[in-house]
Order: structure tokens, then C-alpha cells, then sequence
């Protein structure tokens, strides 16, 4: 359970940030509505899933997961394209992550 929470905190984070970009700098009403439902929303998952995670490694999990699914969103949706030392610097962070999930004792199994 405690990692649904974080996946449901980083999917709303995900969605706030991409309306984030199309709001246009909150000059579209319904973008804007978004990003602050879509973050409120994640920072109230976050803050549910710190009840069985350190925040480090909420925190960690959660922002990784949320810059690389942003990157993946502009690429697709933008056309935002990413050089190779920003791709490798992604799959180090998701390396982090399996990391910290498959070895770290301070993370919920």
C-alpha cells in the first residue's frame, strides 16, 4: 500500500506539471485549475505515503520517478527532445531508485 500512495503522489505531480506547460504561465483558466488540483493532490499522497517512508527516500523516489516521466511527457507531447547526457542522467536516476527499492533497509517491502 504504501507504494500505491507514492505512485498515485507521483502521477498527480505528473499531471500537475504537465498542465503546468499548457497553462501557458496560468494564462488558461482550466490548466491552471489543474496544476493546483494535481499538486495539491500529490502533496497530500506524499504526505500519507511519509507515514511508512523516511522522507528521504519518499522524497527521492517521489521527484525521480516525477523528472523522468515529465521528460517522457515532453518529449511526446512537446516535442521537448533530450540530449545523451540528459538520458543517461535519467537512467542513473532510475537506477537510484531500483537501487534504493531493491537494497535499502529503510525502504517498505
Amino acid at each position: 500500500m504504501p507504494y500505491v500512495l507514492l505512485a498515485f503522489a507521483v502521477f498527480c505531480e505528473t499531471v500537475g506539471t504537465t498542465a503546468l506547460q499548457a497553462s501557458q504561465q496560468f494564462t488558461r483558466l482550466w490548466p491552471s485549475v489543474v496544476v493546483v488540483l494535481g499538486y495539491g493532490a500529490a502533496f497530500y499522497l506524499l504526505a500519507l505515503a511519509l507515514n511508512h517512508f523516511p522522507v528521504g527516500i519518499a522524497y527521492a523516489i517521489w521527484s525521480g520517478l516525477g523528472i523522468v516521466f515529465i521528460a517522457a511527457i515532453g518529449l511526446l507531447a512537446f516535442g521537448q527532445r533530450l540530449d545523451l547526457p540528459a538520458v543517461i542522467g535519467m537512467g542513473l536516476i532510475l537506477a537510484g531508485i531500483l537501487v534504493i527499492h531493491l537494497f535499502s533497509d529503510t525502504s517498505p517491502h
